[in-house]
């Protein structure tokens, strides 16, 4: 009997020791884990800490210079090194705003239609065909734009606008001006087709994530599905749709090669959307491999520095409105 006891503890020992190895190894495991992932999230800090010390310190000659009338100015001229940029940043807002103005809606249109209309046989070929439209390089969408695009606005929707609302009070100068087919509309269509995939997919998404109970629920209560996805599609899945359109507005705010190609690139603010004008990224792209001396590249890498600020507003409004949305859903 006391063999056996004997051999019992001995097991006992072994089995807690082989355990204690085990709970060390994942223990020494999970701390490499934890190493690892805020190495990471540091190292992302670290990237971001960088690109904004260097955009100050490449925008200080620039900001020394011209001061608070750098982003009040809209004289551009490299020749008497005057450079202001109200300019690119009226160019930079308007074709944003203006491309999610036509993209939102019909991205929601299109992610409603996907999930609640459509038939299941022709839902996947439709999804896949908006997912490729994020895939297309921008400076496709630029030549086609420039070649295709602009010409066929030309020709037909810019005459029609001049014809109709350019003597419409109130809204007149915006359409007011010969049919160039490049310009600041020509430029917010292209980013309103960019921007499309991002809203539309993301909307998607979210709206399939809704419980089908509550959608049953509303079709058992007598609700059209106008009425469903109203009360209960859209309040359920607003966070991710407000995501969705930030993502897309951020999209907007920094596309380069296509506003380039079809925007115009001229230096001048003007009432009409169908005139040539310029976008903060368009400028930079244009002009930093002829910039010449170091005032000339201060100005692009303040023109930098802006965009960042802006797109910096922009985030950390959207991340205030998800905040409030979430404190009032509860």
């Amino acid at each position: 009997m006391s063999e056996v006891a004997l051999n019992d503890t001995t097991l006992a020992t072994g089995q807690a020791g082989s355990r204690a190895a085990v709970l060390k190894r994942l223990r020494g495991t999970d701390l490499a884990f934890h190493g690892l992932t805020r190495a990471a999230a540091l190292l992302v800090l670290a990237l971001l800490s960088g690109v904004i010390i260097a955009l100050i310190i490449g925008s200080v000659p620039a900001l020394n210079a011209y001061g608070l009338g750098f982003v009040g100015s809209e004289v551009w001229n490299p020749v008497t090194e005057q450079f202001g940029a109200l300019a690119p940043i009226y160019g930079t807002l308007v074709t944003s705003a203006i491309a999610m103005v036509i993209a939102v809606p019909v991205g929601l249109m299109i992610a409603f239609f996907l999930t609640e209309l459509c038939p299941m046989w022709l839902r996947r070929p439709i999804a896949i065909a908006i997912e490729l439209l994020a895939c297309i390089p921008s400076i496709i969408y630029g030549i086609w734009g420039l070649f295709v695009f602009a010409p066929f606005l030309q020709d037909t929707l810019q005459p029609f606008l001049i014809a109709t609302l350019g003597n419409v009070p109130g809204i007149a100068p915006l359409f007011a001006g010969p049919p160039y087919g490049i310009g600041v509309l020509t430029a917010s269509l292209i980013l309103a087709i960019m921007v499309l995939p991002f809203v539309t997919s993301i909307s998607r998404d979210v709206f399939d994530a809704v419980p089908p109970v509550l959608k049953e629920a509303a079709y058992g209560m007598g609700c059209t599905t106008w009425e469903v996805v109203r009360h209960v599609v859209i309040p359920y899945a607003r966070v991710g749709v407000v995501g969705g359109m930030m993502l897309g507005l951020g999209r907007a705010l920094g596309e380069t090669m296509a506003v380039t190609f079809v925007i115009g690139n001229a230096h001048r603010i003007s009432a009409s959307l169908l005139a040539p004008g310029t976008t903060i990224s368009a400028t930079i792209a244009n002009e930093f491999t002829e910039a010449v001396g170091d005032l000339y590249t201060s100005a692009l890498i303040a023109l930098g520095l802006t965009l960042f600020f802006i797109t910096f507003m922009v985030l950390a409004a959207a991340r205030y409105l998800l905040l409030r949305i979430g404190r009032r859903i509860g």
